[in-house]
């Protein structure tokens, strides 16, 4: 073709600069690889990734691993709807369970059962082994430099970052 400029055999688009297509490219398939891989390990603990959410958050909350809906959302940023909708598939797989709250009368308090406690430490655990074997072919301080350059990008889209 008559004025496309060739590179290595390949046929670039006249115009801007392109060379975020790699960036952007990779980064792309590497979420793809990931969401499909985190799916597949939380549905092997009939989870899936926001039910996941919830019952993280109550265990990061300490013993005796219990939060308000208000407390909640507020870390798995949903709506109300949304997390009452999750809370009951928990309850209905004896993860959680909701308890009335005794400085409330009107409130209740979400609590992880034992079988929720066994449930996320097991698949927290086998999540961070996993990371740690998706991460293997970089150096410490490769994975410090790519969390840099991440977050910097991040900060541009997601401004909550910031505080991390």
């Amino acid at each position: 073709m008559v004025g496309v400029p060739v590179v290595h055999g390949h046929h670039e688009l006249p115009g801007p600069d392109g060379s975020g297509n790699d960036v952007i490219g990779r980064l792309a398939r590497l979420e793809y690889f990931l969401s499909r891989l985190l799916l597949a390990q939380l549905d092997e603990f009939g989870l899936s990734v926001g039910e996941f959410g919830v019952i993280a958050a109550l265990r990061r909350s300490g013993p005796p691993f219990r939060q308000s809906p208000q407390q909640l959302r507020t870390q798995v940023l949903i709506t109300a709807g949304g997390l009452s909708n999750r809370i009951s598939r928990l309850e209905v797989a004896a993860l959680v369970v909701r308890r009335p709250d005794p400085d409330d009368r009107r409130g209740v308090l979400i609590e992880l059962t034992e079988k929720g406690l066994r449930v996320v430490e097991a698949a927290a655990e086998r999540h961070i082994a996993t990371e740690h074997a998706l991460l293997a072919p970089l150096s410490a301080a490769e994975r410090r430099q790519l969390a840099a350059l991440l977050r910097k990008l991040l900060l541009l889209h997601e401004p909550a970052v910031a505080g991390r």
